[in-house]
């Protein structure tokens, strides 16, 4: 079931399907006459960093302060819009490669016996068409071992003539031969901003292979295969030779010792989790059995993915599906976010536009931070570490926002960031741009990252920034009603109605602030804890965290977003600001705190009641947050609506844009997370087996997920109950298993297997 496929080339970008090994991806169309890879690299960003912090902004912190708290909300409102957004408004934008076009001589318009598919236990686009005796197999891979895409081909009975090209609308500098075997394209992007250098070259067997011009000319060649690859000044003082030392190699290793590096590479990641869910037949559920295997509803998995998604639309999504899914979303994970490369930005790696929606950028109000909600559960840990690396090169451009913006020590990012790192404030957009939590959420996946790992190495590396994130809070909260609070800041990216009618953004203390304040002050505390330090900053720290305003419930039965329980203007807002202490955070749970996990459940029925959950990210959080609550059903419902409004042909996710629609990669991962969760929660003490499973995975097995302290959990279940728990772990694991209302206490020593039937 780990494969998706059309029956004919891409008509769109939406029908494309991806690859990606980090740092350079490909959006495989197909074809036969004449082909397109759609292209990109992760450090592709017009223009060099800017300074962008208002000048006017610390002079007037104070009286914005107190227009906020006399409830001058318009009047705060519109001394920010002048004196703290970012000069100029908008970070560096992220940027398309390019393309590679490829054009074929000696092939008709029919293209019979047409396939084009993504393996997704190989990591590999594969297209085959023609007829018997002259047919062309072509396979299309990114290299994490090479640093390369790689093309190959093949021509049954007959031979492969072709002209490529490599094009980037108007913006880029030179192009032509670096050698006999290979064409280049560079540019400049953009004054003081990265240098790029990207070259395919041929190797052939049999037949010739000449540029000519900006053409790389193939004739008659028995076997091709096309070496991309792109290097940046960002990354190399030397991006020519880094170049051509890759190409070099791929090419004295050859193609299937490049395939070959490439898999046991790919597989070693994507292997460590697999998800089975059985669907019984009518037979089976008469009979009362079912095969180990079970079935899957009409063959689903045979189906091109457009129709079998028209399908599911239609009849609903089959549980192969489901599967697929999942596993589709963990391959995105790791195909656009590798070590020693960027984080997955809003499209991951694979955004076709010059002047792509939001930038293609970081936003750090939500949606990179969804994108790492699967990387530890899911057993792609090493595929979260890119955020942390970007988290240090934010570092030094955070403390001098804090400094200069706001008078404070420590770090500071707004609510989104770009391939330099800015921190300033980004647009100007009310309910978004005034909001000093980004840095602080981020830096949330520090802990837990070291709860998965206990990586006392990676905890004393970032530990120092984690401590600057504390400090600014330090010196930025306000005290307010004896408690200490934000401001200004906003809920992203809502807006409330004061008494007298008037709407607001800029608050104090909105309630998702607080709760992440919580968990970015805990996780402090328990690094300082694990690492021996105890200093002033520490005890103070303990001092704020007592002193932070607490979750409440307002006059519909609901979490408040903000301090005061205002009505919202979008009381179906995409954004669930308040429900942060629920999902991502453990802060309230069913059993521990029943009356806030009421009150976020009737939070939910409000937000849905008025049309909430209609982006594909949106959605995605919702299906996480049913899970929190332990409703298998509505997280189920909600997964089916996210595959039929905010779902793409080829999977990927939806998001609306102006007449039309746009690939976000937050809502796939953010997807994944649920799903998984769905078998298996938790939190530093605790972990919660099948607590939200709805009733269409009544039998089924996931092997592998991962639990606090490295471990990974097997689980097998039938007829809606849990049969049979395995944990496997490298280090010593001491938790708790919780299974609806037992609980066993277990501990596992390193190295060793332990197996707990439940019945």
């Amino acid at each position: 079931m780990g494969m998706l496929w059309f029956d004919r080339p891409a008509g769109s970008w939406s029908e494309a399907l991806p690859i990606g090994n980090g740092r350079l991806g490909a959006m495989v169309f197909g074809g036969g006459k004449s082909e397109t890879l759609q292209l990109n690299q992760d450090s592709v960003w017009y223009g060099g960093p800017i300074d962008r912090i208002n000048p006017d902004a610390k002079s007037h912190l104070e009286e914005v302060r107190k227009l906020i708290l006399a409830g001058k909300i318009p009047e705060a409102e519109n001394l920010l819009r002048y004196t703290f957004s970012g000069t100029p408004r908008g970070e560096r934008p992220y940027q398309t490669l390019g393309n590679m076009e490829l054009t074929f001589h000696g092939m008709g318009a029919d293209l019979p016996g047409y396939r084009r598919e993504l393996d997704l236990e190989k990591g590999l686009v594969t297209e085959s068409y023609g007829e018997t005796g002259h047919r062309i197999h072509k396979e299309y891979l990114a290299s994490y071992p090479h640093g390369v895409i790689a093309v190959h081909m093949e021509a049954q009975e007959g031979t492969i003539s072709l002209d490529a090209l490599l094009r980037r609308a108007k913006f880029y500098d030179h192009t032509g031969k670096l050698d006999e075997h290979t064409i280049f394209m560079d540019a400049v992007l953009g004054e003081g901003g990265i240098t790029f250098l990207a070259a395919v070259r041929a190797q052939a067997v049999g037949g010739e292979v000449k540029v000519l011009g900006e053409h790389l000319l193939v004739r008659e060649a028995r076997e091709l295969t096309l070496y991309l690859g792109c290097e940046t000044s960002y990354y190399e003082k030397d991006w020519k030779k880094a170049l051509t030392e890759k190409l070099d190699r791929a090419c004295a290793d050859g193609y299937t010792c490049v395939k070959e590096k490439h898999m046991e590479d790919y597989q070693a990641l994507f292997g460590q989790v697999t998800l089975k869910l059985c669907e019984e037949s009518n037979q089976d559920k008469e009979a009362g059995n079912l095969s180990k295997e079970g079935t899957h509803c009409d063959n689903a998995g045979d189906m091109p993915i457009d129709k079998r998604m028209e399908e599911g639309k239609e009849k609903g999504f089959d549980n192969g599906f489901a599967e697929l899914y999942f596993q589709y979303g963990r391959y995105l994970l790791l195909s656009s976010s590798r070590p020693g490369g960027l984080p997955a930005n809003l499209q991951g790696i694979w955004n076709e536009e010059m002047q792509p929606p939001w930038d293609s950028k970081f936003t750090i109000n939500i949606n990179t931070e969804m994108n790492y909600w699967p990387a530890e559960i899911c057993g792609l840990s090493e595929c979260h570490l890119p955020l942390f690396d970007h988290l240090l090169r934010m570092w030094d451009r955070g403390k001098e926002t804090a400094k200069r913006m706001y008078g404070c020590r420590g770090f500071v990012a707004h609510h989104n960031t770009d391939l330099w790192g800015d921190c300033a404030p980004q647009d100007i957009y009310i309910p978004a741009t005034y909001w000093v939590m980004g840095g602080a959420w981020l830096c949330t996946h520090i802990w837990t990252h070291y709860i998965y790992t206990k990586d006392e190495d990676f905890l004393s590396r970032m530990y120092p920034l984690l401590k600057d994130a504390v400090l600014f809070f330090h010196d930025y909260l306000i005290e307010l009603d004896g408690k200490l609070a934000t401001c200004p800041s906003v809920s992203p990216e809502n807006t409330y109605i004061l008494p007298d009618g008037v709407r607001g953004c800029v608050c104090a203390g909105s309630s998702m602030d607080n709760q992440i304040l919580r968990d970015l002050f805990a996780g402090f505390l328990k690094a300082s804890k694990v690492l021996g330090i105890c200093d002033e900053v520490v005890e103070k720290s303990e001092e704020i965290l007592q002193r932070l305003p607490g979750t409440k419930i307002g006059k519909y039965g609901q979490i408040m977003e903000w301090m005061e329980d205002y009505d919202e203007a979008a009381p179906g807002h995409r954004h669930i600001s308040q429900l942060y202490a629920l999902h991502p955070s453990h802060q309230i749970t069913v059993d521990k705190t029943p009356e806030l996990a009421e009150a976020a459940s009737k939070t939910l029925e409000r937000r849905l009641a008025h049309g909430g959950g209609h982006t594909g990210w949106s959605c995605a959080w919702i299906v996480n947050l049913y899970g929190r609550l332990g409703d298998g059903a509505k997280a189920y419902q909600n997964l089916q609506k996210l595959w039929s409004q905010s779902t793409f042909p080829n999977l990927m996710d939806t998001h609306p844009r102006g007449k039309g629609h746009t690939f976000q990669i937050d809502g796939n991962l953010g997807a994944v997370a649920a799903i998984a969760e769905m078998f298996a929660q938790s939190d530093e003490d605790r972990v919660l087996l099948l607590p939200a499973l709805p009733k269409q995975w009544d039998k089924g097995c996931v092997k592998g997920l991962v639990i606090p302290g490295g471990g990974r959990i097997d689980l097998e279940w039938a007829e809606g109950r849990l049969v049979s728990c395995l944990i496997r772990t490298d280090k010593a694991i001491e938790t708790d298993l919780v299974y609806e209302q037992k609980k066993k206490h277990i501990f596992v020593k390193p190295g060793e297997e332990m197996l707990i039937p439940w019945q």
